[in-house]
């Protein structure tokens, strides 16, 4: 019986050529899909503007008194007596509809503390026994530099939110172990005469990419 020679090891054909073909084709076949621009081109993104540095400012937009006395500022402003009487409190007038009248050399303070006229009356704040120094509700007197402790003695709940770290602002750091906190007073961002703080345009809310994709030509073409 005559016997067929065997075909070498070698000269069969090996599995792994036959992976690298197909995959040369798969290759082949999404360069094709891509230059033939079968799914097209990504939507182009916008350009996000930068947020203006306004709102990244810490300093506050009003000064306090401890804020000029920090400063050396000029505290001449604050000298009640270089016009007043020591020995007689200001007398306080009132118009027909006991709105407080302001004299004219106060002229620049607008009273407008609370949706009422209650409160537009000078001597719930000011000490009229001395004029250099505020009265709290419970009479004692404190410093202008302290004018904080008065605002929490009509404002209780924001008085708190304040000392916790909820209301108003504070600077540095949270962890104090790394570094100062520090807080703005009541006045640095209230004035005491008007305390509500005038409107002002927010800052941006974060910018979510994906829904910021301008739309291609493409699919304005498909659709």
């Amino acid at each position: 019986m005559e016997l067929k020679p065997s075909t070498p090891e070698a000269a069969k054909p090996s599995p792994t050529g036959y992976v690298f073909g197909a995959m040369v084709l798969v290759f082949f076949g999404l360069a094709a899909a891509f230059l033939g621009d079968l799914w097209g081109h990504p939507p182009a993104r916008q350009n996000i503007a930068l947020v203006e540095k306004s709102f990244l400012e810490k300093t506050p937009w009003r000064q306090t008194y401890a804020d000029l006395v920090r400063a050396k500022e000029d505290l001449s402003d604050f000298d009640c007596y270089a016009c007043h009487d020591k020995k007689k409190p200001p007398q306080l007038r009132f118009d027909a509809n006991n709105i407080l009248i302001v004299p004219v050399e106060h002229k620049d303070i607008v009273m407008g503390h609370g949706t009422h006229n209650r409160n537009n009356l000078c001597y719930n704040c000011h000490n009229e026994s001395n004029l250099e120094t505020l009265q709290v509700r419970d009479g004692r007197e404190i410093k202008f530099a302290d004018s904080t402790q008065l605002c929490g003695s009509c404002h209780g709940p924001n008085y708190r939110d304040w000392e916790a770290g909820a209301h108003g602002r504070i600077n540095g750091y949270w962890n104090t172990s790394l570094g100062e906190a520090g807080k703005l007073d009541c006045a640095n961002c209230h004035n005491p005469h008007a305390p509500r703080i005038p409107t002002r345009v927010p800052a941006p809310g974060p910018h979510a990419l994906r829904t910021a994709l301008a739309p291609s030509a493409h699919s304005e073409t498909t659709h």
